[in-house]
């Protein structure tokens, strides 16, 4: 008896129907997390860069005291530029985030603090010019001298730092003038943070989108990953990620469960707020800016997180709505300040 046997049609609309199927479950599956996750409580943070604030055209202390006094956020993740500290070989100098710790510890906020070699905002690599010049085994250990420098100056003076993010995306090979991603190196890293300090967890971050997660999870006490909606690509223009919520919660359950069960949770340490422009900030009209980013997207960027059972999330463009405000559109600065409340 002969048996019937499938026709090339045959298969691709068996196939287009499976995919249509698990499309619908995932979709009816996320709706009803939606709904259990909205009222679930949350605690907003934001991304600070006085490097970016000035660069904006702010004054950088102004515009950190009114997100703490105005916004009243509740946590603050900030950097510890190399570039900054230690401007010259040896020399050292804590000013600006001294200032920044303190007004966070009279307000009791608690603050994830950068340390290494790339770190949040352009070029990514904040590497001093005396340093570029050196051999990158001679950096590396420099880089090490300057972050214990970091960690032994605040560890026991500032409580209101919860952790320590050891560099930035650093397996992600993105940023100007960086030397290329290294394992090993970022091994080493964190062992060093975890001698000079084993009271705090260590986190380690990575883009949430194209990236598997499982090295950085292993390494670290906390995953932090990187949330953008809508990106420019300079092939394909302006790109509407359509990954789901429950996409990067799969994601995270999955490669915890068979990679790095060790591993506590995974917070949202860049969630975007902000255009990511064709061009500069500085260089774009505000009308482009709001085009690109309008209040609509940061409302449905609200909704997204809000169907999702990440807690724990820090905003990505708090410079840019000082900015906006400063140029006749306060309504991003307004809308955030209700978040906070």
């Amino acid at each position: 008896m002969k048996r019937k046997v499938l026709s090339t049609g045959h298969l691709r609309m068996i196939t287009f129907l499976s995919l249509v199927v698990v499309i619908l479950v995932i979709f009816g599956f996320q709706q009803v997390l939606s709904l259990l996750y909205s009222r679930m409580p949350r605690v907003y943070g934001v991304s600070f860069s006085p490097d970016h604030a000035t660069y904006l055209g702010l004054d950088w202390e102004k515009t950190y005291l009114s997100i703490l006094d105005d916004l009243k956020v509740q946590r603050i993740r900030l950097p510890t530029y190399w570039t900054t500290i230690e401007p010259k070989d040896g020399v050292y100098n804590f000013s600006q985030i001294d200032f920044m710790l303190k007004e966070a510890s009279k307000r009791h906020i608690k603050v994830l603090l950068v340390i290494g070699i790339k770190q949040p905002r352009w070029p990514e690599c904040h590497i001093p010019d005396w340093a570029a010049k050196l051999s990158l085994q001679d950096r590396r250990t420099k880089a090490l001298e300057y972050m214990q420098k970091v960690v032994e100056r605040y560890k026991n003076s500032h409580p209101e730092i919860w952790g320590w993010q050891v560099e930035n995306e650093a397996l992600l090979n993105f940023g100007w003038n960086c030397d290329p991603p290294d394992k090993n190196f970022l091994t080493e890293e964190i062992k060093h943070v975890r001698s000079w300090d084993n009271t705090r967890p260590i986190i380690i971050t990575d883009t949430g989108e194209w990236r598997a997660w499982i090295t950085p999870m292993k390494l670290s006490d906390i995953l932090g990953i990187s949330v953008y909606r809508k990106a420019y690509n300079p092939t394909l223009g302006y790109i509407q990620y359509p990954f789901p919520p429950i996409m990067y919660e799969l994601k995270s359950f999955f490669v915890r469960l068979f990679f790095a069960p060790h591993n506590q949770k995974t917070i949202i340490t860049e969630f975007q707020a902000e255009p990511w422009t064709q061009d500069a900030i500085t260089t774009s009209t505000i009308n482009e800016q709001i085009n690109d980013f309008s209040l609509k997207d940061f409302s449905n960027n609200i909704t997204f997180i809000k169907s999702s059972s990440f807690n724990e999330v820090y905003f990505w463009g708090v410079e840019w709505w000082a900015y906006m405000a400063q140029h006749g559109h306060p309504e991003y600065w307004e809308f955030a300040k209700k978040l906070f409340k």
